[in-house]
């Protein structure tokens, strides 16, 4: 049997990382790895085995400029793009649309109420420049991440209630006001290409709660896949990767997902069956979720648990995670753990 060389795990240099969803900046070790972090990405995109389950947390770049003014709202308060006002919850550590704002009286206004942002206003080289050209390491894979995606930001414009009415009362103004959003969201993947250099876009739009999705996978199909179906292409045209962020009991719509042309779903552990999403999807929709450890599992409970998240999900080589340990003075390095058993069980399946 083969078995991985531990020497792997040496740390040969480090990376300087920019923080994403107002996540200070850090500093990761770069390891004596087979292949870099981003073929190994890459392979897991593509449908062929890796080497390791991909860490998004130390393997990627990731991207989210803070001149976008969504980035900074969601992430500390304050106003976006189109001018909802956003108030930080500590409970949280994220930001809400303050309760009584509304920007778009009714659907059926958004051509006249509606003010688009100028992409163009915005010096993206000079903030490529200053805070991403030095520390976007070329052997890592990059993402860019755009948040408020379609059904997002009607909702974020008017409210949750009125939109579900849109949903089925307005859909030929949803359809006009869609045309134009992804239009501009387009202009904004260009700029994820061509400034930053990225490789992959990880788009949020969440169609759930935790018990089912907000709508029925025909109005899904009516309404939102014309419209990621073009964000999609538009992306892959350039070369591209699209993960889409999607919390929420969604299962019901990962076909779609698939059929709207998206690589990968990054979607929440607590409200969907992962495992069985993965043996029925996994070969057209790889998995990619925020792995948070709590800080009250112990070490040897949290090694197991990344054991069993391996062995459940990762097995078909279409998983990455996000690892996050909570638990800062932990003696075990869970990275490394993760690392080491996906590493070695790749290297077994192989044979």
């Amino acid at each position: 049997m083969t078995t991985f060389n531990p020497s792997e795990l040496d740390i040969i240099g480090e990376y300087s990382m920019p923080g994403i969803y107002g996540a200070p900046d850090s500093v990761e070790p770069k390891r004596n790895y087979p292949i870099t972090p981003k073929e190994n990405m890459l392979r897991m995109l593509r449908g062929e085995m890796p080497l390791w389950v991909p860490n998004q947390t130390t393997d990627n770049n990731a991207i989210q400029p803070m001149v976008m003014p969504d980035a900074t709202a969601r992430a500390f308060g304050g106003t976006d793009w189109f001018g909802i006002e956003w108030e930080y919850e500590p409970l949280t550590k994220a930001a809400m649309v303050k309760p009584g704002t509304r920007r778009l009286s009714d659907i059926t206004q958004w051509e006249s109420e509606i003010i688009w942002p100028d992409l163009n206003a915005i010096d993206w080289q000079k903030d490529y420049e200053e805070h991403y050209k030095d520390r976007l390491a070329e052997d890592r894979f990059s993402y860019f991440v755009i948040v408020n995606g379609l059904f997002e930001r009607t909702a974020d414009l008017t409210s949750f209630e009125d939109t579900f009415c849109y949903l089925l009362e307005e859909p030929e103004a949803l359809t006009a006001f869609f045309d134009k959003l992804v239009d501009w969201h387009i202009q904004l993947i260009h700029i994820a290409r061509e400034v930053y250099h990225a490789d992959m876009i990880l788009f949020h739009d969440d169609m759930g709660t935790q018990i089912s999705t907000f709508f029925s996978p025909n109005t899904y199909r009516e309404l939102f896949l014309p419209q990621y179906q073009k964000i999609t292409k538009a992306a892959h045209d350039l070369g591209m990767f699209v993960c889409l962020h999607s919390c929420g009991n969604v299962g019901t719509l990962m076909p779609l997902f698939i059929e709207a042309g998206f690589d990968a779903w990054e979607g929440q552990d607590s409200a969907n069956d992962k495992a069985d999403i993965m043996a029925k999807y996994g070969a057209d929709l790889a998995q990619c979720t925020l792995y948070i450890v709590p800080a009250d599992l112990s070490d040897e409970d949290a090694v197991a648990d990344i054991h069993k998240r391996v062995d459940e999900l990762a097995t078909t080589g279409r998983f990455a995670c996000r690892l996050r340990d909570e638990k800062a003075d932990r003696k075990v390095n869970l990275a490394e753990e993760l690392y080491r058993y996906s590493r070695q069980k790749y290297l077994d399946l192989k044979g």
